[in-house]
């Protein structure tokens, strides 16, 4: 038995077939972005956003390795100076030898993916995708063990989030029977023709935007599918245990010698909330 630690390629070996890169969308950047292939990991730090906090709570922890679901560079940039946040941030995973590696859209339609870590935290037993896209399977749909209220199920979903200032927003009447569920962590809002073809009572995902949600409910003349905005950053924080435990059965006896941490830092950037009303008087 090796007291070597495992290489970045040797651990990246394990994530990319967890989480294989081919399985991304076309548009999304996925793979690493900071860190030698032959540097020793001893510490993996796991995190849905690589935002300047997370970056400074992966150094002061003493992380090799910063797996994160979010990209840093989605898109196009000319500089990487610290007078911008990407910039402060590239080099601040640099100068404190942290490697980056992000797993986005091919975490989304994994088995162990985010789809299926937030099924999970709605009480969903076997699933089936809600659609196919770029031939990989998004969204999850299943059937809960027993017919509930519509609140009763968010409060027990809640239960299983992290708490973020504006909680979850829920469309529907709160006495309204829930038995089939249709997820998608993050943004969500453009697959409501999936959700009504498959006849879930409930879509769990985030982002709903006014005119899309409204939309929908008025597609629903007050019925299903009723709608649970659970916020981005908390729909998709569900994963990290999840592929944190899956990292670890991946690199088998070479866990013992990798130490594994989930970010304690809220990214979702909401504060507070001022002002709600959840009779929806006017």
């Amino acid at each position: 038995m090796s007291d070597e630690a495992p290489t970045l390629r040797e651990v990246l070996d394990v994530v990319e077939h967890l989480y294989p890169p081919e399985h991304a969308q076309s548009w999304d950047r996925v793979g690493l972005v900071t860190g030698d292939p032959d540097q020793p990991v001893r510490r993996v730090h796991l995190a849905v956003d690589p935002t300047l906090a997370v970056v400074e709570e992966a150094r002061d922890l003493g992380a090799d390795l910063l797996l994160t679901h979010h990209p840093l560079l989605l898109r196009g940039v000319h500089s990487v100076a610290t007078t911008s946040a990407k910039g402060a941030t590239v080099t601040g995973l640099v100068v404190g030898d942290v490697a980056l590696y992000v797993a986005h859209t091919n975490a989304d339609v994994a088995d162990e993916g985010v789809c299926e870590a937030l099924a999970d935290a709605c009480g969903l037993g076997h699933t089936e995708p809600l659609l196919v896209v770029e031939g990989r399977p998004l969204g999850r749909v299943g059937e809960l063990d027993a017919t509930t209220t519509l609140r009763d199920f968010v409060e027990a979903l809640v239960v299983h989030l992290p708490p973020t200032a504006g909680g979850v927003r829920v469309a529907g009447p709160p006495d309204a029977p829930v038995r089939s569920v249709a997820v998608l962590g993050g943004s969500g809002d453009d697959l409501f023709d999936a959700v009504r073809a498959c006849g879930a009572d409930v879509y769990v995902t985030a982002d709903l935007r006014h005119h899309p949600a409204l939309e929908a409910r008025e597609e629903a003349r007050d019925g299903t599918p009723y709608l649970v905005d659970a916020g981005h950053w908390a729909s998709e924080h569900v994963w990290l245990a999840r592929a944190e435990g899956a990292l670890r059965a991946g690199l088998g006896e070479a866990a013992t010698r990798v130490e594994t941490h989930i970010s304690t830092v809220r990214t979702d950037p909401w504060t507070f909330v001022v002002g709600a009303d959840e009779g929806g008087t006017p």
